[in-house]
């Protein structure tokens, strides 16, 4: 498998994925973007792309950029909640770099 979610990943994407009149697929990718070179990016798609890897664990259903894959792979996406914030956060073994806000990345 291309990357792994955590329980609290899984929760809350159960959560945003609730609503039967409004279908949608959560796709993870990167794009080219900040001081270290690229950033994870997700977005609301309601069709696969034709290269897309799906990921399905525990019930939830999500894709993958196939232009991310490799930047991706054996990475962990979890939802973390905190008393300022909620975000989707990323632990990917593929890092080299890092910016000193964590926002972009080298592979």
């Amino acid at each position: 498998m291309a990357r792994q979610t955590t329980p609290a990943a899984v929760r809350r994407l159960r959560e945003l994925q609730t609503d039967p009149s409004n279908p949608r697929l959560l796709k993870v990718g990167t794009k080219k973007k900040g001081c270290s070179g690229q950033s994870y990016s997700l977005e609301y798609v309601t069709e696969k792309g034709r290269l897309d890897e799906v990921v399905e664990q525990e019930g939830v259903t999500m894709l993958v950029d196939s232009k991310a894959l490799f930047s991706l792979i054996g990475s962990e996406m979890d939802f973390v909640e905190d008393k300022l914030s909620s975000q989707f956060v990323f632990h990917n073994p593929n890092v080299k770099e890092m910016c000193g806000c964590g926002q972009s990345f080298m592979t």
